[in-house]
């Protein structure tokens, strides 16, 4: 069936619609990753979001049991060159189709994503609406939408009660839930006992399960919006002499906040498995999947180390505190998909619990 993806600039791109058939407006935004398409489109950081790849072939290799990153479908959209109906792998079990479908997730193919990414890259990520029926009309009702931003996201895509993993390991670490991807879990479960908790956990409870450590987690939308600053980053204020606190993505923005630095929104984000970030003398290569960052000049006089630093735009990757055993990375050292170059930040984490 025929479709259209409206921009709020007034660009309309022809193509063939997959997936769920149903209208979706959402913020439209780009991934540079080759591969790794499923993990992108269950990561709940996606939430909100029309996901464009810029690899031309999706759906090659089809979808399969392991490598969903949360429970369903997160993008609010997806955006192809060319989507493979013929898949071809030994664990395939759905088409890229069937997948969103499977999810009521839209898709449109046969767009010029070369072209879409070029003007989002110049001009920076924009409202817009997949539909099958006439763009203009489209186009009046992305007008006239609220960005997702604007919302708290991440109360759509947090646990909604704690939830205990006992690993039978030495310590135990309270996880902030902003919408963690699945690989997260696995690695702090193979190093801790972990607590999966509400974004908006009370103080107390946390205290209540007696942790040794917190960790902030990946997530959608504004880190600065303001029910975040009213829970999550107020909880964490007061729990920030108490506990070691490692954060990754969103985790970084709000333990930023947190001592009092600021963030802003980037043009277009950084969203990608092969962004370069320098840190002790040598270059990590990281999947990245974020379209806020810390201001560096704030982060300094909140007496925040900046540690990580991007070096394609020289942007804020991550912070320690200079006294407190705090710290926080931009990207997703877990990766899934992307590089394991910083896989070894999580066994730091376990040694500054530790002691050691």
């Amino acid at each position: 069936m025929k479709g259209y993806l409206v921009l709020e600039d007034g660009t309309v791109c022809d193509g063939v619609l997959f997936g769920f058939l149903e209208d979706r407006i959402g913020e439209v935004v780009f991934s540079t990753g080759m591969t790794g398409y499923q993990e992108s489109l269950t990561d709940p950081s996606y939430c909100g979001q029309i996901l464009v790849s810029s690899y031309p072939l999706i759906g090659n290799y089809g979808t399969n049991l392991q490598d969903n990153q949360s429970k369903a479908v997160q993008v609010w959209g997806y955006v192809v060159k060319e989507q493979s109906r013929f898949p071809s792998h030994r664990n395939c079990v759905q088409t890229i189709d069937e997948f969103l479908r499977a999810s009521k997730v839209p898709g449109i193919s046969g767009i010029d994503t070369r072209s879409l990414i070029r003007k989002l890259r110049d001009v920076g990520t924009m409202m817009g609406g997949i539909t099958a029926g006439n763009p203009a009309t489209m186009l009046e009702k992305v007008k006239k939408s609220r960005n997702p931003n604007q919302t708290n996201l991440v109360a759509s895509v947090s646990t909604d009660k704690a939830v205990r993993f006992d690993e039978k390991k030495s310590k135990t670490v309270a996880v902030f839930d902003c919408g963690v991807k699945e690989r997260i879990l696995v690695e702090l479960r193979k190093r801790f006992n972990v607590i999966q908790l509400p974004f908006d956990a009370k103080p107390e409870t946390v205290r209540d399960f007696e942790p040794d450590g917190i960790f902030i987690t990946n997530g959608p939308g504004n880190p600065a919006h303001p029910e975040m600053l009213s829970t999550t980053v107020s909880t964490l204020a007061k729990l920030k002499e108490e506990y070691p606190m490692m954060g990754i993505c969103l985790g970084n923005q709000l333990i930023s906040l947190m001592f009092g630095a600021k963030t802003y929104k980037l043009k277009f984000g950084h969203r990608g498995i092969n962004q370069p970030v320098k840190f002790e003398g040598r270059v990590l290569i990281t999947s990245q999947n974020h379209g806020f960052a810390v201001d560096r000049e704030s982060a300094e006089d909140a007496e925040l180390e900046v540690c990580f630093i991007n070096l394609n735009d020289l942007t804020v990757e991550g912070i320690r505190h200079k006294e407190l055993p705090i710290f926080s990375v931009q990207f997703h050292p877990e990766a899934h998909a992307g590089p394991s170059d910083s896989r070894f930040l999580f066994d730091r984490f376990k040694t500054m619990l530790e002691g050691d």
